[in-house]
């Protein structure tokens, strides 16, 4: 039974796309003229795939859909359901259009007699080279279901991660933007209505007063000249910072840095160690896990130092002595791989590692947020009050005036 992409119109005219599957085309028309649709074009994934493998190796699910349909697979082939059969119910219970098409590509491919990994690795963008070789080594070891349950804890708790990390920035970011906001918004509408009626007097204003009106004229008068400088320095960034040269510079100041050296260290470290335990407990070889843990790794100075870890291990130096020769990675970290590797547990020790670490930076960053609201308030403060206070110091001199 094979899937085929179809295009349709309902009873109202309106068009429909979707997935469906069948051991023809003709079976899969017959399927959707019972279903109330008149069928426009029906096509086999595979054959679609052959004509469009460009398109096919750029389609992408998101981490969280990964994560889902992960833990729904581990569930279906633990059951004792075939591989194409937990496909199969997959797809049946999928509700995006794409998901339903990604996942039909790969059943088509397993029943072509590729195997699992090998079809999943057509798709890099939506399972990436940790899912594929654990996946790779499940099939190789008859182990399939203990790596799809490995991976559905490893996606959830990476995403997990992502989420939790992501909520605790929004807060500070929407606060420093509408600080930021209500700040310009006084300099530029309020300021020069209340100050222009002391100008109107005559009187001669306070130092504090005059130095607000000339920041205030700065900013009304090159507006779209600030506003074009802040985004062409941001778009500058960007594209500087793409290149290897300066963003490894970037990262290695990220790494010196006492307000970001931890937190961007113990978050790839943890993250490098999540990625290492469930492809070493799967049955990749360590070398190959290495390689690909390196990939999850986002600063660059530290990607370098595991490559140079991987090609010391790879001449018979322990895992945990070359790790802890670069002296990047976190001295817990290297401890827990070191009694790993005397126990034989490293999977388990690696695991324990990144949970630690993962704790670790989010209790960091809830400090570091916490920290923040309170020095932002006290920010916005001073500037309301520098802004009150020169206002105010010409209305006192006005009353002294007037008695």
């Amino acid at each position: 039974m094979g899937a085929y992409e179809y295009r349709a119109l309902d009873a109202r005219g309106r068009q429909k796309k979707g997935v469906a599957t069948g051991d023809t085309a003709r079976q899969v028309r017959q399927f959707l003229r019972e279903s109330g649709l008149s069928p426009l074009d029906i096509q086999a994934v595979s054959e679609r795939d052959a004509g469009r493998s460009q398109r096919v190796s750029s389609r992408k699910i998101s981490p969280t859909q990964l994560a889902v349909i992960t833990r729904q697979f581990a569930t279906l082939v633990g059951s004792g359901m075939t591989v194409e059969g937990s496909l199969g119910a997959l797809i049946d219970q999928s509700e995006g259009h794409q998901l339903k098409s990604l996942l039909s590509s790969v059943r088509s491919m397993l029943v072509e007699g590729r195997s699992l990994a090998d079809a999943m690795r057509q798709y890099p963008r939506s399972f990436p080279e940790i899912y594929t070789a654990s996946v790779a080594a499940g099939e190789q070891t008859g182990k399939l279901a203990e790596v799809l349950e490995r991976l559905a804890d490893f996606t959830e708790a990476r995403q997990g991660l992502r989420q939790r990390l992501g909520v605790a920035l929004v807060y500070p970011i929407i606060l420093t933007v509408v600080s930021l906001l209500i700040v310009v918004g006084l300099l530029t509408y309020v300021v020069p209505q209340v100050v222009q009626v002391f100008e109107d007097t005559g009187q001669s204003l306070p130092i504090l007063t005059e130095l607000l009106i000339a920041m205030s004229d700065f900013l009304r008068e090159n507006a779209a000249i600030l506003g074009i400088a802040v985004l062409g320095t941001l778009l500058a960034c960007l594209v500087v910072f793409k290149r290897p040269g300066p963003r490894a510079w970037l990262h290695r100041r990220i790494l010196t840095l006492p307000a970001t050296r931890r937190v961007s260290r113990g978050v790839n470290t943890a993250r490098m160690a999540r990625t290492l335990a469930i492809m070493v407990g799967s049955g990749v070889p360590l070398l190959d896990a290495m390689r690909a843990s390196a990939e999850v790794v986002s600063n660059l100075v530290l990607r370098r130092a595991l490559d140079t870890a991987a090609g010391e291990v790879r001449e018979g130096i322990g895992l945990s002595r070359a790790i802890g020769r670069s002296g990047y990675f976190p001295p817990l970290f290297t401890q827990m791989v070191a009694s790993g590797e005397q126990s034989g547990n490293l999977d388990r020790m690696l695991d324990k590692s990144a949970t630690a670490l993962e704790r670790e930076m989010e209790a960091r960053i809830a400090v570091l947020v916490g920290l923040f609201e309170p020095l932002m308030i006290l920010f916005m403060g001073a500037v309301v009050l520098t802004i009150v206070l020169a206002i105010l110091l010409p209305i006192f001199d006005l009353n002294q005036l007037i008695r």
